[in-house]
């Protein structure tokens, strides 16, 4: 009998692409505090986030990224966003959300987000969910 094997069992990587690797490394590195695994010039910076890799692609320009590429699951998304701002962080503000002061919208699950871009455009994401969802 052969036994199936689905994804659940190994570790996701995280995809994203640069195209100023400096402020790249700066950036994911000294502001989101993430830490720096290699990098495998002309290919990608490797991070690590909590155990997370994240390849950040080399590109000589980057392609319009329909979406979030990124987001980080948070215990406390007030706390994380007034942090990030300190940082130099500036969040997104869509008009379509109904976002609170901070730039944090609230889903109809009760899931918290919110949104910024990193240097290149990236439109990453922290959140904090209800338990069990």
């Amino acid at each position: 009998m052969t036994k199936q094997v689905g994804l659940s069992e190994y570790n996701i990587i995280g995809f994203a692409t640069i195209v100023d690797v400096d402020r790249a490394k700066s950036f994911y590195g000294e502001t989101l505090g993430l830490r720096l695994i290699s990098e495998e010039p002309p290919f990608a910076l490797v991070f690590d986030a909590n155990g997370i890799m994240i390849r950040l692609g080399m590109g000589k320009e980057l392609p319009p990224a329909s979406g979030t590429v990124l987001g980080w699951q948070v215990t406390d998304i007030e706390s994380v966003v007034q942090n990030l701002k300190t940082a130099g962080i500036r969040f997104e503000l869509y008009e379509f959300l109904k976002q609170d002061d901070s730039g944090i919208w609230t889903s109809p699950t009760g899931a918290r987000v919110a949104w910024f871009k990193d240097p290149d455009g990236n439109t990453l994401s922290v959140s904090e969910h209800p338990e069990g969802k």
